[in-house]
């Protein structure tokens, strides 16, 4: 996919609900953060269902900056995970929202995020990735891991194990700290080169795990 310059102001909404993991939305925040140094017209913020508190995982409480309610404007939708996305995959007012996106929304998900997408049908005949490596209660069989579990919630997606998987409007990122290859990635998306992506991995001395983790994509050409 080529992209020649960046679109203007691009703005990231990241959706926070109870018990949203905390590196899944503060990772791809951050990269947004530290990018903004480089082009401040870049943006992103926090959506909820409602305005006021979220207390996501570990009792760790935001506040976030819109409603559903607001609608504000958006190039991209991140669903982060967690536990809350068990109870966030039978939210019809947030399947609702998301259905109201308008088309050029790009919708994306870190970790367990990508099952809410699934449970929808959104995934249905495209690639998508989850959390590959098991917690304790996981690797005892006591549960699935995610993967497997996106599986069986989503049987007709294919399956990745890849890092990031653009399916075109639905991008994936599997792995609890992927949320920083999903920052940098929709930073390619939304047209920025090489060099800046890269001197926003070196700012944030995470230079060599962004080379690593390039190559550990699985993308559709849209072209």
């Amino acid at each position: 996919m080529s992209r020649s310059t960046p679109k203007a102001g691009f703005r990231l909404g990241i959706y926070v609900f109870k018990d949203a993991e905390i590196v899944d939305y503060a990772a791809p925040y951050g990269v947004f953060s530290v990018a903004r140094r480089l082009d401040p017209a870049l943006d992103a913020f926090l959506i909820a269902d409602a305005l006021r508190p979220v207390q996501t995982q570990a009792g760790m409480t935001v506040l976030p900056n819109y409603s559903f309610a607001d609608a504000p404007a958006m190039d991209a939708f991140l669903i982060p995970g967690g536990f809350g996305t068990r109870q966030e995959m039978y939210n019809g007012r947030l399947h609702s929202y998301i259905r109201s996106l308008p088309s050029q929304c790009l919708l994306t998900s870190v970790c367990t995020g990508s099952w809410i997408y699934g449970h929808m049908g959104l995934l249905d005949g495209l690639p998508a990735t989850n959390r590959k490596e098991p917690d304790r209660l996981e690797a005892s069989g006591a549960g699935l891991v995610p993967i497997d579990r996106l599986a069986q919630i989503a049987p007709k997606a294919q399956i990745s194990r890849s890092r990031v998987v653009d399916a075109g409007r639905i991008i994936t990122a599997g792995g609890i700290a992927s949320g920083m290859e999903m920052g940098f990635y929709l930073l390619e998306r939304a047209g920025y080169d090489q060099s800046f992506i890269e001197d926003v991995a070196r700012i944030m001395e995470y230079a060599d795990a962004y080379a690593l983790y390039r190559s550990d994509r699985h993308i559709i050409d849209q072209s």
